[in-house]
């Protein structure tokens, strides 16, 4: 890359980050942005920003791909957090909710982050959502049918040695089955599945421990309540400690709304939801704009 045209790259990055501080979807920043990247723009700040425009755009596969791409490009800890959580994002967006969990889950153990807490506690309540359950029985007879399959084959491999090998594996299968015999039960899928949920749980505790002002932890926290439990009532306490710290929250409102719902205060809802209807929904909000919209016409708001 010559002088100038690293020179140009790193304008056209400053003018797209300046164009994106005042509309986070900008199709001029993006092409500025594009341009710097094709003339070797390099600056991690400017490559993040880029990454950024793109998730809040929708564009997840796109910006899933480039965050691969820069991942070796030298950054502070932050512009990492930052990485892995816009990465974390497009794997939710895209149906890959496990894949984001794990690799924030890896960024957790590295230290303590507000960001990761908040995007991680985000992921957890859409794993867990009880919308979201899977047939416990379906899984169970799966693993048993693989069990069953890994068996048979093992079997059929004996059968087509000769006769000391097969007489050293039945003689290995009577242990394989003395040791299966004494082993404890394998938990069941429902089993499995409840002890992740408790490990989230306590994940979405521990985050408002690290910072109980924090609005998105504490949303966080009174949606798993709401969504993965079933527990509206212990939900309202951190919906109302979240929106006591920021009265603006979409999410918070939305859920907050459900209570004036149930109240029958119709009106009490809708000025919720007009409150939400103003802010910018980012691609991790649970209340979309077209959600809040739909609702407000449902309601005659």
């Amino acid at each position: 890359m010559g002088i100038f045209s690293g020179l140009k790259a790193q304008l056209n990055a400053q003018k797209a980050y300046k164009l994106q501080s005042s509309d986070l979807t900008s199709p001029e920043a993006q092409r500025l942005y594009e341009e710097a990247i094709a003339d070797g723009l390099s600056d991690p700040r400017y490559l993040l920003g880029y990454t950024t425009l793109l998730v809040r755009s929708g564009q997840y596969e796109k910006a899933k791909e480039f965050l691969i791409r820069i991942q070796k490009v030298q950054m502070g800890p932050d512009q990492k957090n930052t990485l892995f959580i816009n990465y974390a994002a497009c794997c939710l967006k895209l149906g890959e909710v496990d894949k984001g969990i794990r690799l924030l889950e890896r960024q957790h153990q590295h230290g303590a982050s507000g960001r990761v807490y908040q995007t991680l506690g985000v992921l957890y309540v859409e794993k867990f959502d009880m919308e979201r359950q899977p047939d416990f029985d379906a899984l169970d007879e799966a693993a048993r049918q693989a069990a069953l399959e890994a068996a048979q084959a093992e079997a059929d491999q004996a059968d087509q040695a000769d006769q000391a090998e097969a007489n050293q594996a039945d003689a290995n299968q009577a242990e394989a089955n003395q040791a299966e015999a004494e082993a404890p039960a394998q938990p069941s899928a429902r089993e499995k599945w409840q002890a992740e949920l408790e490990k989230a749980l306590a994940f979405e505790k521990e985050a408002v421990e690290y910072d109980d002002e924090d609005p998105i932890s504490l949303d966080n926290l009174g949606q798993f309540y709401y969504r993965c439990l079933g527990d509206r009532d212990a939900a309202k306490e951190w919906f109302d400690k979240a929106i006591e710290q920021k009265e603006t929250q979409i999410d918070t409102l939305w859920f907050l709304s459900r209570y004036d719902l149930d109240r029958g205060d119709t009106a009490a809802a809708v000025a919720k939801l007009k409150k939400a209807a103003e802010g910018r929904p980012s691609p991790l909000n649970y209340a979309s704009r077209e959600r809040i919209e739909d609702e407000l016409k449902r309601l005659g708001g």
